[in-house]
């Protein structure tokens, strides 16, 4: 403090007295106050400053008690040395001759005797006076002392700081604040931060921070060189780096001065002749004889080591001072920042290029998975060039022995682009899980990076000694699908030495993708197979689906044992025609389509084939045979044969649909099939046996030499398939409810008009219904007939729900056959009924189909009303013969 006020006095080494209320300065004023010598226009009054006596008594303002100003109020005075001579001196010894000297050149030139020291009260009367004019002092100081001075002033404060506070050793509580860049440094080294900070948005390397930052400090404090050890967090050591060599030089640091300051992270300045307990193998810096040693830790922001910086000084009397340290120390908090943003931003870069590189590695894949060794192939390449490898091998996990085998293998940087899969040695290497290092990453799941593969009790030193190959490091990490091992990927021998924690990171990445790569792979081989199973399967079913040659010979040669204006009966019978007569017939009738010549010529050759493969393709269950697909077609047959309302493609789409429309059907209903957990229910959400019919029927028609369509044009072709499947599927009664109760109310408000295209689709889902209910309209011996092997349908469907564990309904349990009537009065009530009457308010012609559905329904009504009969009966006779029982 007092070199502090002896600092202020030598700048106030003359006082300019003014006249009260002015600011000009004249030679002899009253003595009423003092002021800096300063431009004109800078000039400002000051408070005066009070002198006291030595009894404390106030004096005038043209008195004085000191013995060296009694005569400064006097006019004309002689010049003679003030205190300033004094003060200039002892400034000057002070601060090294750092400080102006401001005397004018006549109290410069003046002789006088030296002063030994400054009066008693001189330093209380500026200090008092300085306390109450802050702003006196600040604009002093700014003015007048230099930068170098002030940096001077703030390392002894925060010295003296920490001496009073008992922490002069610690060096890790130093607090960066007090020596924060832009208060301690000069302009020449805040220039070269700004060169610093340009050249780091260049490069933004590790390694380059570290050497600019060292540059930097290096000429801020003087020092004749330095030397950097970077620390790797992975292996737990540093190793050398300098600017002049790109290469990174390990070399052990054991018991030297960097790695005790890399453990403390304290900062140690020392000579390298002395000797130190602490690091007994001495300095640990690259350069020859250094005499003078500054050794800093680099600590990030979050306290974590990034390196250790030596500055060295070569000149023996040239130490390092603490200032040195502080301003090391104020580089560091500024450089350890921007160390840490380069890491951040290397690391960002960093995984950039992963996500491009992993980007490459899907596309490739993905794209070109041809088989399960393609894919291998390009793991292995991929997986190389990601970790710097020089070799790289797969090897996947047999589930079923328990062993790791492989193919493929040591794939190096020519195998990824030449080799071919034509290439691959077919002969597979097999080796038990646990043998080996891939066989116990394998065994326990978990990742091993080995920096001495000969170091490891786990390597397998045959291999080398085989193929005379020198495996120097390893890392090998397993790949998961779902939890479970599936395979292992071994990189050897990294490029630039052993393969770092980053590699790990980045490989376990990869290996999610290899994972993902070699299942999709596994399943495109399996669906391949699948595929390949399924056109065998098509190949074999279509020879045994469809008909002979011979069989189109002999059903040539048969004859309708009836006049085929029959066919044309709404009555006609069809039990009545043998297998292949019901062949020849369904020839006849769509040979016999109204206009159907007129639309398309059908190949007679093609028309045998079709119809005689639909009979192929219908199975033989009770009722949805070959039988009912044929009386169906028999009725649509009549129907349009009766009427001239449907266009020709119509006509021969409904002919197709009814013939076609319950082919290979399993004898059971859609509810069946779907709680049974049904293939076709799996395929197909809704309507699940009427889409499968449609297919069969695309099946059949797609058969080389079955295409009865194949003269129609592209466009006719596509609205009679359309017009098919509109068919066919409308043959699920669970959709007759909904379609029947648009196509009645459009009927009761007499809206319907048969140039209406939607219109005219209701009518033939409903003549759908009609048709395939056409049973319930033939007379009353074939009504009977046709019951009972529908019910034998029920029951057998029924079985089965009960081997399942299910309770069939009423209609479907053989132990209620006594319910049939009443389940056939309420089917004919329900749907049958409604269905022909609607049918004949559009057609009057189905007429007869509408008589035959009524007198069956009496027929079922009557034997209702007997077996109710017969219930009361029986249970009358039982009554009395528990009333004689009683008796």
């Amino acid at each position: 403090m007092f070199s502090f006020i002896y600092l202020i006095q030598i700048r106030v080494q003359r006082f300019i007295y003014i006249h009260p209320g002015s600011t000009a300065p004249v030679h002899n004023p009253p003595n009423t106050g003092f002021c800096m010598s300063k431009p004109k226009g800078l000039q400002r009054r000051l408070p005066p400053l009070l002198v006291t006596s030595p009894s404390g008594h106030q004096l005038g303002p043209n008195l004085s008690t000191s013995r060296y100003h009694s005569n400064c109020c006097l006019d004309n005075r002689p010049l003679s040395p003030g205190p300033g001579c004094y003060l200039d001196a002892s400034a000057s010894r002070a601060s090294g001759g750092n400080v102006r000297n401001l005397r004018t050149p006549q109290r410069q030139a003046g002789a006088g005797r030296p002063l030994t020291e400054s009066p008693t009260g001189t330093y209380q009367r500026v200090s008092d006076y300085l306390k109450k004019h802050d702003d006196f002092l600040e604009e002093y100081v700014l003015e007048n002392v230099s930068l170098d001075l002030l940096q001077q002033w703030v390392i002894r404060k925060t010295r003296r700081k920490r001496e009073e506070e008992g922490n002069e050793n610690d060096s890790t509580n130093k607090d960066p604040n007090l020596s924060r860049i832009k208060f301690c440094v000069p302009a020449d080294k805040r220039e070269m931060l700004q060169e610093l900070m340009s050249s780091l948005f260049v490069h933004l390397d590790k390694r380059h921070v570290f050497s600019e930052l060292a540059n930097t400090v290096s000429t801020a404090i003087g020092a004749d060189g330095w030397s950097l050890h970077m620390y790797d967090a992975d292996f737990k050591e540093l190793s050398s780096f300098r600017i002049t060599d790109n290469n990174v030089e390990r070399f052990l640091l054991e018991g030297t001065l960097a790695e005790y300051v890399m453990k403390t992270k304290k900062a140690v300045r020392c000579k390298s002749q002395s000797k130190d307990n602490r690091f007994p193998s001495g300095i640990s810096t690259l350069i020859e004889e250094p005499v003078n040693v500054l050794c800093h830790p680099v600590l990030q922001p979050d306290g974590e080591l990034s390196g250790v910086l030596e500055f060295y000084k070569k000149e023996p009397d040239s130490e390092f001072q603490e200032e040195d340290e502080e301003i090391v120390n104020s580089y560091l908090v500024w450089g350890g920042t921007a160390l840490h943003y380069a890491e951040l931003y290397a690391s960002m870069m960093k995984q950039r290029e992963l996500n491009k590189f992993l980007m490459t590695v899907v596309k490739s894949i993905f794209q070109d998975m041809v088989s399960m060794d393609t894919v291998i192939i390009k793991i292995m390449m991929f997986a190389r060039k990601l970790v710097s490898a020089d070799r790289a091998s797969l090897f996947l996990l047999d589930g079923r022995t328990g062993e790791l085998y492989a193919r493929i293998f040591d794939v190096n940087e020519t195998d990824g682009d030449t080799k071919k899969e034509s290439d691959i040695a077919p002969q597979e290497i097999r080796f038990p899980m646990g043998t080996g290092i891939a066989g116990y990453v394998a065994m326990t799941g978990e990742s091993l990076n080995i920096p001495d593969a000969y170091n490891d009790p786990r390597f397998n030193r045959s291999v080398d000694q085989q193929t005379g190959y020198n495996t120097k490091n390893l890392l090998c990490m397993p790949i998961f699908i779902r939890k479970f091992v599936i395979g292992v990927v071994q990189m050897v021998n990294k490029s630039s030495g052993p393969f770092t924690k980053s590699d790990e990171e980045a490989f376990s990445t990869f290996a999610i993708y290899c994972g993902l790569a070699l299942h999709h792979a596994k399943l495109y081989d399996k669906i391949r197979k699948s595929e390949q199973k399924h056109k065998l399967a098509l190949e074999i079913l279509s020879y045994h689906s469809t008909c002979t040659d011979a069989e189109i010979a002999s059903i040539q040669a048969v004859q309708l044992p009836m006049d085929p204006k029959n066919l044309e009966d709404f009555r006609f019978y069809s039990d009545s025609l043998n297998s292949d007569e019901k062949v020849m017939a369904s020839i006849h009738m769509l040979s016999n389509l109204p206009t159907v010549e007129n639309c398309s010529k059908i190949d007679p050759d093609s028309l045998a084939r079709f119809t005689l493969t639909v009979r192929k393709n219908y199975r033989r269950v009770p009722y949805h045979n070959w039988s009912h697909g044929f009386c169906v077609a028999n009725s649509v047959y009549a129907i349009l044969r009766s009427t001239a309302a449907f266009r020709p493609l119509e006509g021969l789409a409904l002919y197709v649909s009814c013939l076609c429309h319950d082919l290979d059907h399993r004898g059971k209903t859609n509810q069946f099939l779907v709680a049974a957990a049904s293939p076709l229910a799996a395929i197909y959400t809704t309507s699940v046996l009427e889409h499968h019919h449609f297919n069969m029927t695309v099946s059949i028609l797609q058969q080389d030499g079955h295409n009865i369509f194949r003269n129609l044009s592209s466009a006719d072709y596509k609205k009679v398939l359309s017009n098919i499947k509109h068919c066919i599927i409308a043959t699920d009664l669970a959709l007759f409810f909904p379609n029947k109760a648009r196509l009645s109310e459009i009927v009761k408000e007499n809206r319907f008009d048969w140039s209406d295209h939607e219109h005219r689709l209701l009518l033939q889902t409903l003549i759908m219904t009609a048709c395939d209910l056409c049973g319930s309209t033939k007379n009353w011996t074939q009504q009977e007939e046709i019951v009972k092997v529908i019910f034998q349908e029920f029951y057998d469907q029924g079985d089965a729900e009960k081997s399942q564990g299910r309770q069939p309904i009423p209609i479907m349990d053989r132990t209620k056959v006594d319910e049939q009537p009443d389940s056939q009065v309420g089917f004919l009530k329900g749907i049958c009924i409604p269905c022909y009457e609607l049918l004949y308010n559009l057609i009057p012609e189905t007429k007869p189909m509408l008589d035959g559905c009524r007198e069956n329904l009496e027929h079922w009504e009557s034997l209702t009303h007997k077996n109710d009969s017969e219930k009361n009966s029986s249970s009358d006779d039982m009554d009395s013969k528990d009333t004689n029982q009683e008796e």
